[in-house]
C-alpha cells in the first residue's frame, strides 16, 4: 500500500469511526423536526417495529406535540436578537457579507443544538482574475477527523470531507490552468466508475455496508474526497550572525550553510498542513501545501462537550421528556375516545306503544322532545350515560413533563417573552431574561468563541 493509498484509507477509518455521531444527530433531527415515533422496539412477538407502527397496531393512532422545536427557534431567535449585528435596525445598512454570514451563523446554531458539532470552512475562492473569501457550512455527514480529545481540535491530524460535484466545478477546483488534466479528470470519470470503485474498496477492505456513502455519490455526480493531513520534515533553523537574520532551510542546504563561518545552524522538526484530492477510485487528482497565510487547512469546528471525546448536543437531553409528552397526550386522545358519551340505555319493556327505536333515538336528540315510557313497578327506567373517564392524571402529568423540558433546557416563558407580569417594570422583566439565559450562557459562549476562532482565521486568509 503506497503513501497515498494509506492517507486515503486513513480517511475512511476517520469517517467510519464517526458513525455513531451521524446515527445520533440523524434521530436528534428526527425529533427536532417532528418525526418523533421512528424509534423502534421489539413487540409481544419478539420483532422490532417502530413506536409508530406499535401504537397504531395496538389502536391508539399516535399524535406528535413538537416542543423541541420551538425550544430551538427560541433559542435560535435569542441569538440573533442578543448577539448578531444591529445596525440594520438603526439605519445604517450592514456591510458586504455581514447579513449572509449571520444567516449562516443561525442555521449553524440550529445544527449545533442537535449534532452538538459546529462546522464551517473558510476559503479563498479564485474566479479567473478576481479571488473573495467565502464561508460555508460544512454537513457532518460528509466530514471526517481523526478521533480527538481536546475541545479545540488542537490534536487533530487529518480532516476533510467528501464532495459531489459536476464535471465542470470538479476540473475548476483539481485542473484549473491545465487543460491537459482537465481531459484527463473527464476521462477518469467517464470510464467504469463504479466497477473501479468497488475494486479499490474492496483491496482496501472499506466494503462494509456502512461505508457505502462515502465512496459512491447516490446523486449521479462526480465523488471527490479532500484529506488534509498534518505532515512533518526536518528543517535547519539558521542564524547569520552578520546580518542578524534568522530563516528556516531545507535539509539539503546543510553543507552549504556550515560553509559559512558566521552561520549557526541547528537541526529542527516542522509540520506542514498537506492537501490531497482523491478520486474514489483511488485517483490523486492534486495535491498541494496550506496555501493560506495561517499555514493550516481551511476548516473550523467546535465540538460540544468533548468530555473524553464524546459529543453530546442540547437536544440529546430533552428526547426522553418529548417522547413521554407525546404518549401522554395519545393516552388522553385515547381514553376520550373510548370513554362513553351519551349513551341511552333503554328498557325494552318500557317502549311506548305504536313506536319504533329510529322514533326513540329522533326524539331523544330533539331539544324540545317528549318521549313517554310506560313505568312499571321494579322495571328499570331509562338512562343516559356520559361519563368523564379523562381526569385520571394525564393532565398533571403533560404539565409536569412540560416544566421538566423547561429545566432541563433552560429555555423559560420569560426567555421566550411568555408568563409578563404586567404589574412589574420593564427593568424587572429584563432581569428575569437574564437570569433566565444563564443556563444558555454555555452554550452562546462556546458558539461565539467558534465564531472567533473562525473571524480569525479569515482574517489570516
Amino acid at each position: 500500500m503506497n503513501n497515498n493509498t494509506a492517507i486515503l484509507h486513513a480517511a475512511f477509518a476517520a469517517w467510519n469511526a464517526a458513525s455513531h455521531l451521524r446515527t445520533r444527530r440523524e434521530r436528534n433531527k428526527r425529533f427536532t423536526y417532528g418525526d418523533q415515533w421512528g424509534d423502534t422496539s421489539l413487540d409481544s412477538s419478539g420483532r422490532r417495529i417502530s413506536d409508530w407502527d406499535r401504537y397504531n397496531k395496538e389502536g391508539h393512532p399516535p399524535i406528535t406535540n413538537n416542543v423541541l422545536r420551538q425550544l430551538v427557534k427560541s433559542i435560535v431567535g435569542r441569538f440573533r436578537s442578543q448577539y448578531l449585528d444591529k445596525s440594520t435596525q438603526q439605519g445604517g445598512g450592514k456591510p458586504a457579507g455581514t447579513a449572509e454570514l449571520d444567516e449562516l451563523d443561525a442555521r449553524l446554531l440550529e445544527e449545533f443544538l442537535i449534532s452538538g458539532v459546529c462546522l464551517q470552512r473558510v476559503d479563498l475562492v479564485h474566479d479567473l482574475l478576481e479571488k473573495h473569501t467565502q464561508v460555508s457550512n460544512v454537513n457532518v455527514n460528509r466530514f471526517f477527523i481523526n478521533t480527538i480529545a481536546d475541545p479545540l481540535a488542537r490534536d487533530c491530524e487529518i480532516v476533510g470531507q467528501v464532495h459531489d460535484l459536476s464535471v465542470a466545478a470538479l476540473i475548476k477546483q483539481v485542473a484549473a490552468g491545465s487543460r491537459r488534466k482537465a481531459a484527463w479528470v473527464r476521462r477518469l470519470y467517464s470510464e467504469d466508475v463504479e466497477a473501479r470503485t468497488a475494486s479499490l474498496v474492496t483491496a482496501l477492505g472499506a466494503d462494509s455496508q456502512s461505508g457505502t456513502h462515502f465512496w459512491y455519490c447516490p446523486t449521479g455526480k462526480c465523488r471527490a474526497i479532500e484529506v488534509w493531513t498534518l505532515e512533518s520534515h526536518e528543517v535547519l533553523t539558521c542564524h547569520n550572525r552578520a546580518t542578524s537574520q534568522v530563516f528556516v532551510a531545507p535539509l539539503g542546504q546543510l553543507k552549504k550553510l556550515k560553509s559559512n563561518p558566521d552561520m549557526s545552524v541547528n537541526w529542527d522538526i516542522a509540520t506542514t498542513w498537506h492537501c490531497r484530492w482523491f478520486s474514489p477510485m483511488g485517483d490523486l487528482l492534486a495535491e498541494y501545501d496550506s496555501p493560506y497565510r495561517h499555514g493550516s487547512h481551511p476548516y473550523v469546528m467546535r465540538f460540544y462537550p468533548l468530555t473524553d471525546g464524546e459529543i453530546h448536543s442540547f437536544i440529546e437531553d430533552m428526547i426522553d421528556q418529548q417522547k413521554l409528552v407525546n404518549r401522554l397526550v395519545t393516552m388522553v386522545d385515547h381514553v376520550m375516545n373510548s370513554s362513553a358519551k351519551g349513551v341511552l340505555l333503554y328498557p325494552e319493556n318500557a317502549m311506548p306503544d305504536g313506536f319504533t327505536w329510529s322514533q326513540v333515538r329522533q326524539v331523544w336528540r330533539s331539544c324540545d322532545g317528549v318521549l313517554p315510557y310506560n313505568p312499571q313497578l321494579g322495571e328499570a327506567k331509562p338512562e343516559q350515560i356520559s361519563a368523564n373517564n379523562t381526569n385520571f392524571g394525564a393532565y398533571p402529568m403533560i404539565e409536569l413533563q412540560l416544566k421538566m423540558l423547561e429545566h432541563i433546557s433552560g429555555v423559560s416563558g420569560a426567555l421566550r417573552g411568555q408568563n409578563v407580569d404586567t404589574r412589574g417594570s420593564s427593568t424587572l422583566y429584563q432581569t428575569q431574561a437574564d437570569n433566565a439565559a444563564i443556563a444558555l450562557a454555555d452554550i452562546f459562549d462556546t458558539f461565539n468563541a467558534f465564531r472567533q476562532s473562525r473571524q480569525a482565521k479569515l482574517a489570516r486568509l
